[in-house]
């Protein structure tokens, strides 16, 4: 496929890759296939990398092993990968000399022609990602049209600008590293909340919000939002001033009054909610019936937000039947509230996606009619404990928690502070188990007839694991490996 928007951006000028993780590699084979120079900087050597860094190497590419600060880097374009802070010492160098620091994400967004719908959020973002492109493809065989669903959500698009036409819908998945430095923000955006997240990671939470809301820009024409999160309200209440299209949904409130309530946007507005079982959609005088409750297959109410989410993204742009059409077949995202199998009474769950605690808090409300043991801990993003804690022991059908990883103590402790506060609160058995495989044997234990066994770590996966499809995909394992004892 031509590449010849990228090609024409980067103009003949030496280009700079920092780490060559998913989102760089095909943009450095399509960077190499065009002959443009490039170097390539990595804490890994080639050989460390594999083949892809060797066939890049053979192809012209040079290889620099750099520690975090990327001091010395050279390059009129830098790219960089989202993990890596723009404002460290190298980078910030590279820049005083003139050097274009961007990402792959940020050139897609500044080069494709195809219309761009972008979805931000601590939770929930995936399966809003998922349900949105959902929406769009399925319209789009209708329509004649082709819809790219990519981002942060594993797939780079930026290799693909060629093949896009203004037809053409592209969905992303936004973190906020990928937002850190973003300028060119898309046509539609969302942000599903914000909670604390990644602050191991980010300056504090005003750095955290202020890369969420990066989100927007003057180019953006709808942002939907949640209004019932104060951070998100806050953000949809300063953007109603500039002429923005606003879409404020709610799982709680059931009508356009309740939810924008003394917001006035200067430009259109929607509200989307939920009454006598059915999502709606309303601009203050008309309201549409958009999707029965009843045809959602994944469990909880934060799914019904990611519906709302999706829907107040696609509203207009595609009929009302398509909802129901996309529910019917959509049981969710792998590794988020997944059903792994039944053995000896007990239901196994693997929600390895849940990094935060209001991850956990929301698996947790999806099973609220369930006695549940819990596996939670892995890498520490030093993110606040104590609203997990609140989880778990008022939740009622949690009987016990397996703690485990490199925030597992500190999980277990909040714990047992909340119930010395709390006395009423039910008593949860603790157990710890440093070893994942170790802790997820355990569970199988303590685990009764009727019960769940759920995976829903409330942590990244770091500590032990490439990612969280690393570690679900070996609880899965570990699961699926369980013999009868019957």
């Amino acid at each position: 496929m031509s590449n010849a928007f990228l090609i024409d951006y980067i103009k003949g000028r030496e280009c700079a890759i920092l780490g060559l993780g998913v989102s760089n590699l095909p943009l450095a084979h399509t960077l190499c296939e065009a002959g443009i120079k490039l170097r390539i900087y990595d804490k890994c050597t080639p050989e460390e990398l594999g083949a892809d860094a060797l066939s890049l190497r053979d192809a012209g590419a040079e290889f620099f092993v750099s520690d975090r600060n990327f001091e010395g880097i050279r390059g009129d374009v830098i790219f960089r990968s989202p993990g890596i802070r723009p404002d460290v010492k190298g980078i910030a160098d590279a820049v005083s000399r003139g050097a274009e620091l961007v990402s792959e994400m940020e050139v897609f967004l500044r080069l494709t022609p195809a219309r761009t719908y972008a979805i931000t959020g601590s939770d929930g973002k995936t399966t809003s990602t998922t349900l949105t492109g959902r929406f769009l493809e399925a319209y789009g065989r209708i329509n004649g049209y082709n819809t790219y669903v990519g981002g942060n959500i594993g797939t780079p698009l930026l290799d693909r600008c060629g093949e896009m036409s203004g037809d053409d819908r592209a969905v992303l998945e936004l973190s906020s590293f990928q937002l850190m430095t973003l300028t060119d923000a898309p046509e539609r955006a969302a942000i599903t909340n914000i909670s604390p997240n990644h602050l191991d990671w980010h300056t504090g939470m005003d750095e955290y919000i202020a890369s969420k809301k990066n989100i927007t820009s003057d180019r953006t024409r709808r942002f939907v939002t949640n209004a019932e999160c104060s951070e998100t309200l806050n953000i949809a209440r300063e953007l109603a001033r500039t002429g923005m299209e606003i879409v404020l949904f709610s799982s709680e409130k059931s009508s356009y009054g309740e939810i924008f309530g003394d917001i006035r946007p200067v430009g259109g507005a929607l509200a989307v909610y939920e009454r006598e079982g059915c999502i709606r959609v309303s601009d203050g005088v008309d309201e549409s019936k958009a999707l029965d409750v009843s045809l959602i297959k994944v469990p909880g109410r934060h799914n019904v937000e990611n519906y709302m989410t999706a829907i107040g993204l696609t509203w207009g742009d595609v009929p009302v039947q398509i909802y129901a059409d996309a529910a019917q077949d959509f049981f969710g995202v792998e590794h988020r509230l997944e059903f792994v199998r039944n053995l000896e009474g007990v239901d196994y769950y693997n929600g390895s996606i849940d990094s935060s605690p209001t991850r956990t808090a929301a698996a947790l409300s999806a099973l609220a009619d369930r006695s549940i043991v819990l596996i939670c801990g892995g890498y520490d993003k030093k993110i606040p404990y104590e609203p997990l804690a609140r989880a778990i022991c008022e939740h009622g059908g949690v009987r016990a928690v397996v703690l485990t990883g490199a925030t597992g103590e500190k999980i277990g402790r909040e714990v047992e502070l909340y119930e010395k506060a709390h006395p009423s609160s039910s008593l949860i058995l603790l157990y710890r188990q440093s070893d994942f495989a170790s802790a997820v044997e355990l569970a199988r234990t303590v685990a009764r007839k009727g019960d769940c066994v759920l995976l829903s770590p409330a942590s990244a996966s770091f500590d032990a694991f490439k990612n969280f499809a690393e570690r679900g995909n070996t609880f899965k394992r570990i699961v699926m490996g369980f013999e009868s004892s019957v």
